[in-house]
C-alpha cells in the first residue's frame, strides 16, 4: 500500500482520494482484531452517506460492527466482489478488499482524518489502555 495517499478515521475506516472521488475501506488493524469476516452489508450506489453515521455492517466470526463513514458523499461505486466473498477484506483490505468508491460532499473534511503515522500512534495508544478496537476497555463482560 502506498500509505503516503490514505487518511484514516477512529472507527478504523480508511479513505484514499484522488479529488472530489474517494476509495474507502476497513483498516488492516480492524480486519485482524475482527477476525474472519464472513459478511458485509453496504449501502446501495446512489445512496448518500454521511461522515460519522453507519454507512454498512461488517459481520464476523467474533462480532458485528457498523461501518462509520469517514466522509460525506454519494455512493458511486460498492464492491460486488466483496459482498460475494466477504473474506477479501482480511487478505487485502487495502486492495481488492476496498468497499465504496464516493463522489465526496466536502473533500475538506478529510482534513481531519489520521495520516498513517497518526493513526499508528492511535493504535499504540489503544493497545496501551488495554481498548477494543472501538475503544471499549477489553476487561468489561456485559
Amino acid at each position: 500500500m502506498n500509505s503516503e495517499d490514505v487518511k484514516f478515521e477512529d472507527g478504523h475506516m480508511w479513505v484514499r482520494a484522488e479529488g472530489k472521488t474517494a476509495v474507502i475501506g476497513l483498516s488492516d488493524y480492524a480486519q485482524d482484531q475482527l477476525g474472519e469476516i464472513i459478511f458485509v452489508e453496504l449501502p446501495e450506489e446512489g445512496s448518500a452517506i454521511r461522515r460519522a453515521d453507519a454507512c454498512g455492517t461488517v459481520e464476523s466470526v467474533k462480532s458485528v460492527e457498523d461501518l462509520m463513514a469517514p466522509a460525506s458523499g454519494e455512493v458511486k461505486r460498492v464492491n460486488e466482489d466483496v459482498l460475494d466473498a466477504p473474506e477479501t477484506i482480511n487478505e487485502d483490505p487495502y486492495g481488492d478488499g476496498w468497499l465504496l468508491e464516493v463522489e465526496l460532499e466536502d473533500p475538506s473534511e478529510l482534513d481531519t482524518l489520521m495520516s498513517e503515522q497518526e493513526y499508528e500512534k492511535y493504535l499504540d495508544g489503544l493497545e496501551s489502555e488495554d481498548k477494543d478496537i472501538y475503544g471499549e476497555d477489553q476487561d468489561d463482560e456485559e
